[in-house]
């Protein structure tokens, strides 16, 4: 008989109670096919519906037949406190955990680990320690200073707040890294609008707005002087350029007009921020790289022999390619890097072009910022992963930096990731059609709003409503962002968004309310929820509603892992709708008030665990849970 090895570490039955339901399976898959407990349990995977765990025989790819050893296993199981059966179906043993077992172990875990903690505030159930002693910095949101946050920057924002949320939801310490586009000639060309068509009037007033009507008016002027000069000549592109090496090269004036822009911008960010339930531990930003990093970085890159001289004409074709694919804050460096003495990375052998690190006039590009912008950072912080949660449209461009990065032998090049995602169709700065992420949250505001009055009941109830529908409006924003796959695009709908027809966030919102009215309504009855476990009796719960919900409950720490496989927020979406619709499923029989007292304790102990559970993954998503709507 093999020996019962120990099983890996991220086995936890004390954080995943249904841990221990499948050591019980390895145990007796071991005992009988003779194989390590480890590897038996490797093969323990969900069932489908009706049937809790399976074991496919042969993926432990054994001499006999499977069906023989299917067989095997059948004949020498043993119903225990953990297994109630086992089934052969094929080459599959099918297995049912014992469900009063289930149901008492599960909700007895929950209730203890959903309790506030000084580290845990939210309690920590669906949690572990797998990452503990690690730390991640994920650079996430990023947006260019002296623009509005447009709805092209929210993809970012929430993904990387998620993935923020769920590394600590694994034990990670995560550093929360914004990284502002904040340099570059393009602030020179802002610097040149704000001479011309500036207001320190409307500036007081709204200085993003107004900084953005600035650069587009500049832009559009920029437009016209190349439209009227067969060379595409702009004296106000050349003077743009002009004033960005003043501020490489400290110009006192230039960059007193700069910093300023970027305080203002970061104000106005930082409420956008605040309202979208989004916090950062860094601001940084391509003007904190350090210039003398940057020159380090320049001179290891010609002692690797992988820069090279950019003629005019790889330019000009670098500069169409840019303008398909590049975002336009890279674009305004990167579209008139056309002198013959341009510094070029070489990396055509690898197909990844010719990417210009330097100007002909000594300005840098965006890509050298980023390579020694990330040598700074592991300088810093010795992370053991960075995480950059940018577009696929920068594919490419990450790509470039990621294989320098490589190339120049820096010890962390293989603790990079890049975490990508679809565009949201319909945004550009450059010609001013934005839609405005805060227009865009007060319209969502305004609708959910309009749905709460129609029951003037439920208003009554509600003591602040503007907060309220802010709330559910940003989650039907955030959960039509979350609920598909991240690299799939879309075009941005602000009716479908706020739609409650189907899975929205405002149907979720209004799942986690209905829970916490259950607790309000039996106080009316005088029944109180016990704060002691030991004090209900779970044998009560007889329902296959209760067995059906209490599995799935009992299954969110398996979701919080398989997120962290695939940083897919919609893992963590699709879990959440899948308990609000099991919980609307069980209301009818699932009675609490009018019923003797045991059962209705009974009942309404699965509805609170059912709500913690629905907040802490609302949470992990960085939704606010609601209590009344």
């Amino acid at each position: 008989m093999a020996s019962p090895v120990p099983v890996s570490p991220a086995v936890d039955p004390e954080t995943c109670c249904l841990d221990s339901y499948r050591l019980a399976i390895a145990t007796q898959i071991s005992s009988s096919l003779d194989i390590p407990r480890n590897i038996a349990y490797e093969g323990v995977d969900y069932g489908k519906k009706g049937i809790d765990f399976t074991v496919a025989i042969p993926r432990f790819r054994l001499k006999e037949k499977p069906a023989a050893l299917a067989d095997k296993v059948i004949s020498e199981f043993s119903p225990n406190s953990h297994l109630q059966s086992a089934t052969r179906d094929g080459i599959f043993v099918h297995y049912v955990c014992h469900t009063q077992n289930l149901i008492q172990t599960a909700l007895k875990q929950i209730y203890k680990l959903s309790k506030p903690t000084q580290s845990y505030p939210h309690g920590s159930y669906g949690y572990n320690n797998s990452g503990a002693g690690k730390q991640v910095i994920i650079e996430f949101s990023s947006p260019n200073i002296a623009k509005p946050f447009h709805a092209g920057h929210l993809r970012s924002t929430i993904i990387g707040t998620f993935l923020a949320n769920l590394f600590e939801a694994n034990g990670w310490k995560s550093i929360r890294f914004n990284y502002l586009g904040d340099w570059g000639k393009q602030y020179g060309l802002l610097a040149i609008g704000f001479q011309r068509y500036g207001s320190e009037e409307s500036l007081a007033k709204d200085p993003i707005l107004h900084l953005f009507e600035v650069y587009v008016r500049v832009n559009r002027e920029i437009e016209k002087e190349e439209a009227s000069n067969p060379d595409k000549f702009s004296p106000t592109n050349e003077e743009a350029k002009a004033l960005f090496k003043k501020m490489e090269d400290n110009d006192k004036e230039t960059l007193e007009l700069w910093k300023r822009f970027r305080e203002l911008s970061i104000v106005e960010y930082e409420k956008v921020y605040k309202r979208l339930n989004v916090r950062f531990d860094v601001y940084g930003g391509e003007s904190l790289v350090k210039s003398d990093l940057m020159m380090d970085t320049l001179e290891k890159l010609k002692s690797k022999g992988l820069l090279t001289k950019k003629t005019a004409h790889e330019s000009r074709v670098g500069a169409a390619a840019a303008e398909a694919s590049t975002p336009a804050s890279e674009l305004d460096e990167g579209d008139d890097d056309n002198a013959a003495d341009a510094l070029a990375l070489d990396l055509t052998q690898w197909k990844l072009g010719k990417p210009v690190v330097q100007k002909g006039d000594g300005t840098t590009i965006y890509i050298l910022r980023d390579i020694a912008g990330a040598r700074q950072r592991y300088q810093l912080y010795n992370f053991d992963k960075m995480i950059y949660v940018i577009g696929d449209q920068q594919d490419l461009h990450v790509s470039q930096f990621f294989k320098t990065l490589a190339l120049m032998d820096e010890p962390f090049t293989d603790k990079l990731e890049h975490v990508n995602f679809g565009k949201i169709h319909g945004m550009s700065t450059r010609k001013g059609q934005v839609k405005f992420l805060s227009d865009i949250l007060e319209a969502s505001k305004e609708a959910m709003l309009e749905q709460m009055k129609k029951n003037e009941e439920k208003m009554k109830d509600v003591t602040d409503p503007e907060y309220t529908s802010d709330e559910v409006g940003m989650t039907c924003v955030k959960i039509q962002d979350m609920s598909a796959k991240r690299v799939h695009a879309y075009t941005f709908d602000l009716q479908r968004m706020t739609s409650f027809e189907g899975d929205t966030g405002a149907y979720l919102q209004y799942a986690h309310v209905r829970l916490c009215s259950v607790e309000r309504k039996v106080a009316l009855d005088g029944i109180n929820p016990r704060d002691d476990p030991e004090l209900i009796d779970t044998t009560l719960l007889t329902e296959p509603k209760v067995r059906e919900l209490v599995f799935a409950l009992a299954s969110y720490p398996d979701v919080v892992k398989v997120a962290m496989k695939n940083y897919e927020p919609s893992t963590v979406v699709s879990y959440c709708f899948k308990i609000s619709h099991l919980v609307s499923s069980a209301w009818e029989t699932l009675i609490v008030r009018g019923q003797e007292t045991e059962l209705a304790q009974a009942r309404l102990y699965v509805f609170r665990c059912t709500r913690f559970v629905l907040a802490s993954a609302m949470r992990l998503l960085s939704l606010t849970p609601l209590t009344r709507m």
